[in-house]
Formats: C-alpha cells, sequence, structure tokens
C-alpha cells in the first residue's frame, strides 16, 4: 500500500502510526458530537470514516500570519493535529514540509497533475503585482493553477474566507477572499472564518469530507451550520447574567470578578456565529468568555472595521469605515 497514490484508508494509516482503534472511535465520536450527527448515525460515520481513502492535500499560505496552522498545530491528547495528519496525506505546506525551492515546486506540481486532493488555503488574496509572490508569481497564479484539479477547497480562517486583517482599511494590497476568486470554479468551497478557527472546526469539515464525499450543510456564507448555525451569545457561559440583566461595567469590578456578562465591555457574540463558546480551546477548557474577555467578532466578514469597542456600541454597518479612520478607544 502506497500512501502517495492514496491505495490505503483513513484507518490503516493510523493503524500504522501507532493510534489504536479504541483512540480512532473516541475521535469519532467526538468529532459525530461536534457535527450534530444523530445518535443513529453516529456509528455509521465512523465506518465511513474508517474506510475512506486517505486524500492528498495541497495547504497554501498567502496574506496572514500561520495562526490557522498554529491552531491546529496545538491541540491536545489525543493530539487533534496527529489524527488529522494521519487521514490525509500532507503532500504541500510551505511551513510544516522538509522540501524547499524547486524541490517544493515540483512535488506540488506532482500533485496536481494526479488530481482529486483536498485544497486548503490559508491567507487572503491580493492580485498585485509585488504582493504576497512565491516564485515570482502572485497569490492569484498560485490558487487558479491550484484549483485545476481540486475536488474540495476550504477556506481556513477570516482571511481566506472574507480577507481578514490585510483586507482592513485602507486595504493597501487590495486584498480579497478566496470565495471571490472562486465564482466560476466548480469545486465546492468551505469557509471556515476565525482568527484564528477552533481546531476542531478544522477538524470536522475534513472528517465529514472523508466519510460522505460532500461537504457538510453550509449556511448563506458557506460556513457549516453545526459550527456557525448560533451566535457566540446563544451559548455563552454568562447567559445567564445577561438575561438576568447583570453585566459587566469594566474589567476590575465586581461584575466582572463574578462573571457577569461583557455585552457592556464590547463583546460582539450577539452578533458572531462561531463554536468557540461551546468547544472552547486549551483541550476544550477555556474562551474569551471563560478567560473574561468579551468576543472580538473574529469570524464575521469585516470584523476589524465593522465594529467599534467602546462599550459594546456597534458601529452602523452601512457607514464602511474610510481609509485611514480608527476604530475603538480613540
Amino acid at each position: 500500500m502506497k500512501i502517495n497514490n492514496q491505495t490505503i484508508t483513513v484507518l490503516e494509516s493510523l493503524l500504522q502510526h501507532g493510534v489504536s482503534r479504541r483512540s480512532f472511535l473516541k475521535f469519532s465520536a467526538l468529532t459525530a458530537s461536534l457535527l450534530a450527527l444523530p445518535l443513529n448515525s453516529r456509528l455509521a460515520f465512523s465506518e465511513r470514516l474508517a474506510n475512506a481513502m486517505r486524500p492528498s492535500v495541497i495547504w497554501l499560505h498567502f496574506q496572514e500570519c500561520t495562526a490557522c496552522t498554529e491552531s491546529l498545530t496545538r491541540s491536545f491528547t489525543p493530539s487533534l493535529e496527529s489524527l488529522l495528519l494521519e487521514m490525509i496525506s500532507l503532500e504541500y505546506h510551505e511551513t510544516l514540509m522538509v522540501d524547499a525551492g524547486k524541490a517544493a515546486s515540483a512535488r506540488l506540481e506532482d500533485v496536481i497533475e494526479k488530481g482529486n486532493y483536498i485544497l486548503i488555503i490559508e491567507g487572503s488574496l491580493s492580485h498585485r503585482d509585488g504582493w504576497c509572490t512565491i516564485a515570482n508569481e502572485n497569490s492569484y497564479a498560485h490558487l487558479e493553477h491550484a484549483l485545476e484539479h481540486a475536488a474540495l477547497v476550504l477556506a481556513v480562517g477570516t482571511c481566506a474566507a472574507y480577507g481578514g486583517l490585510p483586507r482592513a482599511a485602507p486595504n493597501p494590497s487590495d486584498a480579497a477572499s478566496v470565495s471571490e476568486f472562486m465564482e466560476h470554479t466548480a469545486a465546492p468551497l468551505i469557509n471556515l472564518p476565525g482568527c484564528p478557527p477552533v481546531p476542531e472546526v478544522i477538524t470536522g469539515a475534513v472528517a465529514y469530507y472523508l466519510a460522505y464525499g460532500e461537504a457538510p450543510e453550509l449556511d448563506e456564507e458557506g460556513r457549516p451550520l453545526c459550527f456557525y448555525g448560533r451566535t457566540v451569545h446563544d451559548r455563552c457561559p454568562r447567559k445567564g447574567s445577561y438575561n438576568a440583566g447583570k453585566f459587566a461595567e469594566s474589567f476590575d469590578d465586581e461584575g466582572a470578578r463574578k462573571g457577569w456578562c461583557l455585552l457592556h465591555l464590547g463583546c460582539k457574540g450577539p452578533e458572531t456565529h462561531n463554536a468557540c463558546s461551546t468547544i472552547g480551546w486549551n483541550d476544550s477548557t477555556s474562551s474569551p468568555m471563560h478567560s473574561g474577555h468579551g468576543c472580538l467578532g473574529c469570524s464575521e466578514a469585516g470584523f476589524w472595521d465593522r465594529w467599534g469597542t467602546d462599550r459594546g456600541i456597534y458601529r452602523n454597518l452601512d457607514d464602511p469605515v474610510k481609509p485611514g479612520q480608527r476604530t475603538g478607544h480613540q
């Protein structure tokens, strides 16, 4: 069985790398739960995932800070990144791969030529010459070539999904999202925004595709409903205080110490669709609200410019920020 030729199943690959069947079943059960699959279909999901062929993956970096990769590789035991990297054959990733220069380019061309791969994009695009160039070609040219034979495209992180921080006013690179470039591309696109996204969101989307050969149900912005179907506020650990009308008025007052709602301190939870308040970070132990800070709205389009942070006052979404205009505390 040769992994690079995709003739090995996910479970076979995991077993070869020392991952036990028990660990795989625990991972499958957790993922099925996060994907909100019906109880009577979770065993079938595990079987489908186990027997799925291990796909090749191309992971491209454009205008970003590599936090999305950092998010995935800083998971906990049993490490999600280990499971994910054995579920797939990560053929090209400029941060993690050993190859460089011409050898790296040759590997990329080989995978594209074989086709039927998952294409993951981290970072926003820039069509301007001299911005975000790799081997003297801009990001648009690289993405156009990589899309030729892709079976699925994942825009990982807010920069890829919406343009993110590089697109913030005055947007000197003329940054754009992956979806804006893919209007006439046949491959399905899944947007996984977040700055960075929760690791389980990345893993869950890949696992669902491997098991069923299609994207999970998506909202109008291409985000999986199982992760982005509800707001952070809906599932916030401080929701009880909100319902009781108890709000912290400063970060060091009695309300903040008692864990009261942070809406008056600029929390964007009511306008933000994400799973961080339920799945959590650091092995599901924490989230911004658990740690005493309000939601920044990082999984929403234009979050950097859309809202100020002054005591929960939302910027008029129809009034775009002008180039050079500051947001938040003056």
